[in-house]
């Protein structure tokens, strides 16, 4: 068995596993954007990417930043579609940070969204419409299990070498230190198979609901 001595020497020496601040590594909160299902009252013309956070979104995005205010970050970082801007706005805010954009943390790329489908709806069937097709994206996606099967769309290896090379040069440029991410579920979910790892973060929704039975 090795001596106290032996341990302390290899611990010192060996590579950090944990990739700890003190020790040079980088912390990266991946944060996917808040709720922006519009309803009827919310939704404007166009597709997912033309529409804000909804009043949900907007709750969450607050306790979210609430959260986020006791995490010593020097860096935010956000995809530049709507949703995620607004979210990452919110932290921004309660941190005193600027938000920066890169376009390489955007979700993937679904193609062109039919908006024939949308074309002459009153807002409450736009709401349905744009809903329904939504979830019949993620369903697909959860069934197959590559984008790729999608017509259109990025093909999967395409966008996990994006969001890897996108993050990891982010991670690169903190060396020490914390930085927030926001980003999408696809993206993110894309990073984190890349890396071959399990998300352990909560989501903006989970937070949300932690706030408010804290309240």
């Amino acid at each position: 068995m090795p001596e106290q001595s032996e341990l302390l020497s290899l611990t010192d020496s060996d590579p950090d596993p944990f990739l700890r601040l003190k020790n040079g590594g980088t912390e990266v909160y991946l944060i996917r954007h808040a709720d922006a299902l519009p309803s009827a009252n919310e939704v404007v013309g166009g597709g997912y990417d033309d529409q804000s956070l909804s009043e949900l979104g907007r709750r969450q995005s607050m306790a979210l930043a609430q959260r986020m205010s006791e995490v010593p970050m020097v860096a935010i970082y956000s995809s530049p579609i709507g949703r995620a801007q607004q979210t990452a706005s919110f932290i921004g805010e309660a941190l005193g940070l600027e938000v920066y954009i890169d376009a390489g943390l955007r979700e993937v790329d679904l193609g062109p969204v039919p908006l024939h489908l949308l074309a002459g709806l009153a807002p409450e069937e736009h709401a349905v419409a744009l809903q329904k097709y939504l979830h019949g994206i993620q369903d697909t996606a959860l069934h197959v299990g590559v984008w790729s099967q999608i017509p259109g769309c990025e093909p999967s290896g395409v966008l996990r070498a994006r969001l890897t090379e996108t993050v990891d040069q982010i991670a690169s440029r903190y060396s020490g230190k914390r930085v927030a991410v926001v980003s999408h579920s696809g993206a993110i979910n894309a990073y984190m198979g890349s890396r071959h790892v399990s998300p352990c973060a909560a989501s903006a929704a989970d937070l949300e609901r932690n706030a408010s039975c804290q309240n």
